[in-house]
């Protein structure tokens, strides 16, 4: 994936392609109450069908993984966590009926360990 803005994803377990627009994000404490990163996306099926799929990424396992990694917690890192964790949703079929899926501490580290890592200098 070059970017977590606008990329394909798939096939689904059904054959299925699509692509994927990120829509936004935003702390969800004052929405949901909820210590949460959220990002939104807007997923549209090669077949026409569009939703929408909120990607919830909980504060406190964020701080946990960045500490033991030394990654720094940042918009654009959170947001390509919930982009390859949407891309594994749709390549699996996993999680894909909800509109709302919340990231445990195994699921930030897959995700994160997919991502490309910058260069060493």
């Amino acid at each position: 994936m070059d970017s977590f803005r606008d990329f394909e994803a798939g096939p689904d377990p059904f054959g299925r392609k699509y692509r994927v627009v990120f829509k936004w994000m935003q702390t969800a404490i004052a929405i949901r109450g909820a210590d949460t990163v959220d990002v939104k996306f807007i997923v549209t099926a090669d077949d026409g069908e569009t939703v929408e799929r909120v990607i919830a990424l909980p504060h406190a396992l964020l701080l946990k993984h960045s500490d033991s990694t030394g990654q720094p917690v940042t918009d654009p890192w959170c947001n390509r966590l919930a982009a390859e964790h949407l891309r594994t949703m749709i390549e699996t079929g996993e999680d894909l009926d909800k509109s709302l899926v919340t990231l445990d501490e195994h699921q930030i580290a897959t995700a994160d360990a997919a991502l490309p890592k910058p260069a060493v200098r």
